[in-house]
């Protein structure tokens, strides 16, 4: 037997159940004050001591993490290895693509391809390829399963070659669940068992995902969090995920909610408050008696939230409450046993008090200080309270385009258009060969909702919420409450257990008779994937250029990433979907006004049909059961029969279709070589976009739906794809090509250089002419020009999108110059060679007078560089002017600046693995 690598000698047994890293006993030798570091700080410890000797991780890696300084933390680099990896579709493919192409540069080496294997388990949820192309009926969940095999075929055939070529390699199949709440239910451990060295070492769960919401698993007490799939990729490879060493934000928890309030009007307020306390790129983590009155269903819906606060992490320890979920969602008891003997162990186990634990700044909370709210128009921290939202609207209604509203004049707030469902034969009659209406049309104005959807991890995985909803929608049936034909309505739960216990309970015949039926098991409206709606509400919009609205319990509301046609789009609890729904419009106080008129012809209010605490409990208690997580979960393999019919290649080298318009091998390994490139200095980059605070990445690479007249439209209808086929561009991300001229397209980004004109436009220089950014960016790469891109505060902010990375460099992008970034994407910039800076306090792109027309030179970049250093921006103006300003080079750590040296962290990898 093999010793295990113990330097600092605190290797402990477990009784039988194997041996683990102690971090007592890492204190007891004087290492460090470990008792008093946030327990999501000495679970990173435990990685790092556990891998000390291996992985390029030092004694003084340990040492100094040990000693972490609450007040002011080392601005150091933390080397941490996850125990496993998590992706989702939209995600994943990409990825694999990658995986496939890093095979065959290894077989042009003349080496083994299957040195390139996961080192730690990958587990691929398919939930982010079903689209809401039926709802409203009984049959809505097998036509949209049915479309969806359909359109993903090609990616569902590629998914499975990487399942039978990489060993460590899962997926769980379409039609399951979402990617979080499939975590949360099924794929956590919170403790590893693993033979190391012939011993059973356990350690805690760790993981990294592919999507930003990985945060979810917080909830749990498990450290993760989202990164891009190049980040995942190196992960998978043996990398560290590394890390500046965060400061903490300790948020204490008091206090209980009230009546009516739930936990998404929580969340929201949680959302508002951490944003304003800027807490990006910082570890946060809830502690307190509020917080350990939390159901674990409510802490993982605070943890969800976390990129839309900005955090790395939303974390809460585990504590009894994580351990009766465990025993809620099926897991044995031997396994809970071996989980609360082994965090009891390490000292990790309990929900901390106030006082007990240092953290780098302590925000308090009463949890009775929470009213019922919602969020939006265009970003998940903009909170409402709920009577407010008639006003709210209202005023963003009126308010200019400059100032964030919709520039809707006073004479034209109340303009109306009808829905002209002139092939609905219910509502005419054919009067001598004209179509006459038996009934009103209906009527659509500013505020109308149109797509309501209760969809999405953050609120699908809670029982009170979802519960919450069948209630209300039981009460509305009862008085004689209707939803309108022109709103959209669907329910994508995230999980088949939600179905189990919505029909154990009774509630699920309500929500399908106000339309809420079954349209699939996945992420859909809330990744834009709602689908179309009729065409005749669509030409409605457009007739009264009507800012109509979205209602759903999603986490994210940026604009166009709902539907192109709806502006404002609203988060809210899944009871308030249903509520806006029936109401059929926003612009309305829901505490005065009623939400319809009853079968008796009395008014309704919100009050009326509002759930109770009491009755809410009820239902979790009459429907929950730990049987059904553990059927659903018992025979992953045959649970869809669709799946399990896809034919696929074999073999360790994909065979590439150059035919396909879905999976393509990308261009990131041409002419790889085993030397590493040079930091060398820019000269004379044209700017492709001057853009402004909050660009999402949504905007830099939308999800949604292909334009026909996009360049990524045209390219496809040149390849012979219908515009019908024309799927989405998350569903498209395995073909470079596709994803290239999707960057930058969304149809709402807002490029300053564009003399207004909304979407993926700039203006060539020094041509003058405007057309779009794509065929720009392929004009100035024949010119041999390259490109610098200049953004506003907390670019980049949204989900964990490599391709807003790799379509930026394919578009020939050497420099993205902002007031800030959002964490994930500085990250992913970095880890395909673009060179993320910052302007200095006081500094931007409107101080500086930028207007397109000039050109740049970035100065003081060498291989000598080191992390945190400057670099001089030169702008030539055309007047023959210049100006200096000098940057931030945000290379954070050395082993950013080893990716960037090497072009990207895949090639970096690439050449770790064959030196």
């Amino acid at each position: 037997m093999t010793k295990l690598a113990d330097p600092f000698n605190v290797v402990k047994e477990l009784s039988d159940a194997g041996v683990y890293y102690s971090l007592p006993e890492l204190e007891k030798k004087g290492v460090g004050p470990v008792s008093k570091l946030p327990v999501s700080i000495r679970i990173v410890l435990e990685s790092v001591l556990r891998n000390c000797g291996s992985a390029g991780i030092t004694e003084g890696d340990v040492k100094r993490l040990a000693n972490w300084n609450a007040a002011s933390p080392a601005l150091e680099e933390v080397p941490f290895v996850v125990s496993r990896i998590v992706l989702q579709d939209f995600t994943g493919v990409p990825l694999l693509v990658d995986l496939a192409a890093m095979r065959d540069a290894v077989a042009e080496l003349n080496q083994d391809p299957q040195i390139i294997e996961p080192l730690v388990p990958v587990d691929l949820v398919v939930d982010h390829s079903v689209q809401v192309d039926r709802a409203g009926t009984a049959g809505a969940f097998v036509a949209n399963l049915d479309r969806e095999f359909e359109r993903n075929r090609e990616r569902y055939e590629f998914l499975k070659w990487g399942q039978q070529a990489f060993e460590t390699f899962s997926v769980v199949p379409p039609a399951i669940g979402i990617v979080h709440q499939v975590n949360l239910e099924y794929l956590a451990r919170v403790v590893f068992s693993k033979e190391i060295n012939g011993q059973t070492v356990l350690y805690p769960d760790s993981l990294v995902g592919t999507d930003s919401h990985t945060t979810m698993i917080n909830g749990l007490g498990i450290v993760g969090w989202g990164v891009g799939g190049i980040e995942a990729e190196a992960g998978m490879l043996g990398q560290p995920v590394t890390f500046q060493t965060p400061e903490v934000i300790g948020v204490n928890l008091t206090g209980m909610l009230k009546e009516g309030v739930t936990a998404t009007d929580l969340t929201l307020r949680i959302t508002e408050l951490l944003r304003a306390q800027k807490v990006v790129g910082k570890f946060v983590e809830f502690y307190g008696e509020g917080a350990a009155a939390l159901s674990l269903a409510d802490r993982a819906t605070i943890a969800n939230m976390a990129p839309e606060y900005g955090a790395t992490m939303g974390f809460f320890p585990v504590d009894d409450k994580s351990l009766e979920y465990l025993h809620a969602t099926g897991r044995t008891d031997e396994q809970i046993a071996m989980i609360k003997a082994y965090l009891e162990a390490q000292g990790l186990f309990g929900m901390p008090k106030a006082g007990t634990i240092e953290y780098t700044q302590t925000v308090d909370l009463d949890l009775a200080t929470i009213v019922p709210c919602v969020a939006g128009p265009r970003r998940p921290q903009d909170r409402i309270d709920l009577p407010a939202l008639k006003s709210s609207f209202n005023t963003m209604l009126h308010a200019p385009v400059a100032e964030g509203g919709y520039g809707v004049s006073i004479a034209n707030g109340k303009r109306t258009a009808t829905v002209n469902t002139s092939k609905d034969v219910d509502r005419w009659r054919d009067e001598g060969g004209a179509l006459v209406a038996t009934e009103t049309l209906p009527q659509i104005t500013h505020g109308s909702v149109l797509i309501a959807a209760i969809t999405s991890c953050t609120n699908t995985s809670n029982p009170s919420v979802m519960l919450a909803a069948g209630l209300l929608a039981k009460k509305a049936v009862e008085k004689g409450l209707t939803v309108d034909s022109t709103v959209k309505c669907s329910l994508a739960p995230g999980s088949r257990v939600v179905t189990d216990y919505l029909n154990e309970t009774g509630l699920t015949e309500y929500l399908d008779t106000l339309g809420f039926n079954l349209v699939g098991y996945g992420c859909t409206t809330c990744i834009g994937n709602s689908g179309p709606l009729d065409q005749s509400v669509e030409e409605a919009i457009m007739e009264g250029e009507l800012v109509t609205a979205s209602v759903l319990s999603g986490n994210r509301n940026f604009e166009a990433r709902v539907h192109g046609s709806i502006k404002a789009n609203f988060l809210m609890s899944p009871p308030l979907v249903v509520a806006f729904a029936l109401a059929g419009k926003v612009d309305i106080d829901l505490d005065s006004e009623p939400l319809g008129t009853g079968a008796d012809g009395e008014p309704v209010y919100l009050k009326d049909i509002w759930p109770t605490r009491d009755e809410i409990q009820a239902n979790i208690l009459k429907g929950l059961k730990p049987e059904m997580f553990r059927s659903k979960y018992a025979e992953l393999n045959e649970a869809n029969p669709q799946w399990n019919e896809v034919q696929t290649s074999t073999g360790a080298i994909y065979q590439w279709d150059k035919d396909s318009t879905y999976i393509q091998r990308p261009p990131f390994f041409d002419g790889f070589g085993m030397k590493p490139g040079s930091i060398t200095e820019f000269k004379g980059m044209r700017p492709m976009a001057l853009m402004g605070d909050s660009v999402t990445t949504d905007h830099i690479s939308p999800a949604g739906a292909i334009k026909a007249d996009s360049p990524a439209g045209r390219y496809l209808i040149e390849k012979g794809v219908e515009v019908k086929e024309f799927n989405s561009y998350g569903s498209r991300r395995g073909n470079d090509r596709v994803m290239t001229r999707g960057t930058f397209a969304n149809v709402r980004i807002r490029n300053e250089m564009a003399e207004g004109k909304e979407g993926g436009y700039t203006k060539l220089q020094p041509d003058g002419k405007i057309e779009a950014i794509y065929d720009a960016a392929m004009t100035y790469k024949e010119r041999g020009a390259g490109l610098i891109v200049f953004g506003g505060a907390d670019y980049g902010m949204g989900s964990s999108r490599d391709w807003a990375a790799k379509g930026t460099v394919l578009l020939g992008v050497n420099a993205v110059v902002t007031k800030s970034f959002e964490r994930i994407h500085r990250s992913n910039l970095i880890g395909m060679g673009v060179l993320p800076l910052c302007f200095k306090d006081g500094v931007d792109k409107d101080t500086l007078g930028l207007d397109g027309t000039e050109t740049f030179d970035l100065l003081g970049l060498s291989d000598e560089i080191k992390p945190n250093s400057e670099a001089t921006l030169v702008i030539h103006r055309t007047d023959g002017t210049s100006e200096e300003v000098i940057l931030d080079v945000r290379l954070d750590t050395q082993v950013e600046i080893e990716y960037y040296r090497n072009g990207g962290i895949l090639t970096y990898v690439l050449r770790q693995l064959l030196d």
